[in-house]
């Protein structure tokens, strides 16, 4: 740095003592042993030009025999307008001048030798350049202070790439570039002259950096096909707003096949606005019919986004005459009908409610959730009643569950563990059935008919679904009659009365009310355990 002031400065000092014009010099770095071109500014070629060196040794373009001798001994060469060094050492260190003869305006330079010990050097040399990942890359090797390739003295001979760290030379374009491919590049240029061939150094930094994603520009209303309601003779606007990625861009409108203009004296026209949020432009083109007539009902508008960097892409409406409006007499109706409706639905629903749950369970599959599933739909438990089923009614009882309607059945003679005794039995039963249906019975070939009283807390405990079946005769009888275990429960559960053969019928009202308390099935796979003979 100091070597840099002080040579300005002599530089400067120098001028002002030969009442010569004081330009400030250009500065030029160069690396020993390297070739470096001094090219003289000035425009007028036909004047001859003095080249001023730092030991005051004035060089011309004479081609005088001491004059070439000297250039020869000082490694330098006069080639057209510039000065080339051929290798330079520090002994060319210091100011050059170029200036016409007999003219006072001199352009300066200030050479500097320097070698890469610090790194203010090291960045002094550096060309960086970017490209962007899985896009082609192109290094270009810098052309500062290169000779001239016109010249006939001195000639281009090749220009070779090294990555630093490589050991073999490397290549300076890249069909689609990654980011391994970042880092110090140096190319070299060679010259030959007299048989001779000299070098010029430079330094590329490579950043690759993640790919420049450009968005998607995009029409966000009307949508296609719209179609707008209007009067006849009204002022209309319709606005087509886009999202826009790129300056190049643009947003129109088309009547048919034709450009709507922007001119206002004009019945139909558009104009825009836009607004910038961040990396893209709101656009709004505004479609304006001053008033619109019959032709502008028969005519398809487009909104159409013309982009460079992605396909084109457009919307087309219509107009349409509005609906006439109603009288307000309309209103009244309607809701007056749809209260009637309600309810009569209502009623209905009321009336034939289980048949509409039963058609809605058969019809569309309404099942039980997954959370609810147990091993058995029911558990059929028998209660001891005079006026019970038979041994023939259960088992049809149980055949048109599982067979016609679906169900898995826990059933005492066929499911029950054989190991458990009588009221543990049961209770596992139960615990694995999500239903349980008091069946009346005037056999006792179910154990649970004699246990009905003990695991009556059990059941209660649990919240347990059940179901009850009771013979018509007892409905009508006595009530003080019944087991108190019935009489308690009876009063808060869901229950079904058997009329015996009327009950069987294929749409009975029994089935029907059964099928209605009980969970829909889970759709399990059954266990088919009687026979068709075995069906009443």
């Amino acid at each position: 740095m100091m070597m840099e002031m002080h040579l300005t400065l002599l530089t400067t000092l120098l001028n002002l003592l030969a009442g010569v014009q004081c330009l400030r010099p250009k500065l030029v770095y160069v690396k020993p042993g390297e070739m470096v071109a001094l090219h003289c500014p000035h425009k007028n070629t036909e004047a001859q030009l003095i080249w001023t060196i730092p030991t005051s040794q004035q060089l011309n373009l004479t081609d005088s025999k001491s004059t070439l001798a000297y250039q020869r001994q000082m490694g330098v060469l006069i080639d057209g307008r510039s000065l080339i060094i051929l290798r330079v050492s520090s002994s060319h260190e210091g100011n050059y001048s170029c200036s016409h003869r007999n003219a006072s305006n001199h352009f300066w330079f200030t050479l500097i030798v320097y070698s890469i010990q610090s790194r203010e050097n090291e960045e002094r040399g550096r060309y960086p350049t970017t490209c962007y990942t899985q896009e082609p890359c192109m290094l270009y090797c810098p052309d500062v202070n290169i000779p001239r390739v016109n010249s006939s003295n001195i000639t281009s001979h090749s220009i070779t790439w090294d990555k630093k760290g490589n050991s073999s030379p490397t290549q300076n374009y890249f069909l689609s570039v990654e980011e391994e491919d970042s880092g110090v590049y140096t190319c070299t240029r060679s010259y030959v002259y007299d048989g001779q061939i000299y070098n010029m150094t430079f330094t590329v930094v490579l950043d690759v950096k993640p790919s420049k994603q450009i968005g998607q520009s995009v029409i966000l209303a009307p949508k296609q096909n719209d179609v707008f309601p209007v009067d006849l003779g009204s002022t209309v606007v319709i606005e087509c707003k886009a999202d826009l990625y790129s300056n190049a861009d643009i947003v129109f409108w088309l009547s048919g096949d034709t450009f709507v203009e922007t001119d206002d004296n004009l019945p139909v026209f558009y104009n825009e606005s836009q607004e910038e949020y961040g990396d893209k432009i709101k656009m709004t083109t505004f479609l304006i019919f001053k008033e619109v007539s019959e032709e502008d009902l028969s005519k398809n508008f487009t909104c159409k986004l013309q982009s460079d960097h992605q396909l084109s892409s457009f919307v087309t409406i219509t107009l349409t005459h509005k609906a006439r409006s109603v009288s307000l007499l309309m209103p009244f109706c309607i809701v007056g009908i749809m209260v009637l409706v309600i309810i009569i639905v209502a009623t209905g629903c009321a009336k034939f409610k289980i048949d509409i749950a039963l058609f809605l369970r058969d019809t569309f599959g309404c099942y039980v959730n997954s959370s609810d599933v147990k091993s058995y739909d029911a558990y059929l438990l028998s209660y001891n009643s005079a006026q019970g089923l038979s041994e023939g009614d259960r088992r049809w009882l149980e055949s048109v569950l599982e067979e016609r309607f679906g169900y898995s059945l826990c059933l005492f003679n066929y499911d029950a563990l054989p190991e458990k005794a009588g009221a543990e039995a049961v209770i596992t039963c139960t615990e694995q059935s999500r239903s349980v249906v008091l069946v009346p019975s005037s056999s006792n070939s179910d154990p649970g008919s004699d246990l009905l009283n003990n695991i009556l807390a059990i059941l209660v405990e649990r919240q347990t679904h059940l179901v009850f079946i009771i013979p018509e005769i007892i409905q009508v009888s006595n009530r003080n009659s019944r087991p108190e275990a019935l009489k308690h429960l009876r009063e808060n559960r869901n229950c079904v009365i058997w009329k015996d053969r009327k009950s069987k019928e294929h749409n009975s009202s029994f089935l029907k009310m059964l099928r209605y308390y009980l969970h829909a099935p889970q759709h399990a796979t059954r266990v088919l355990r009687h026979t068709k003979s075995d069906v009443v």
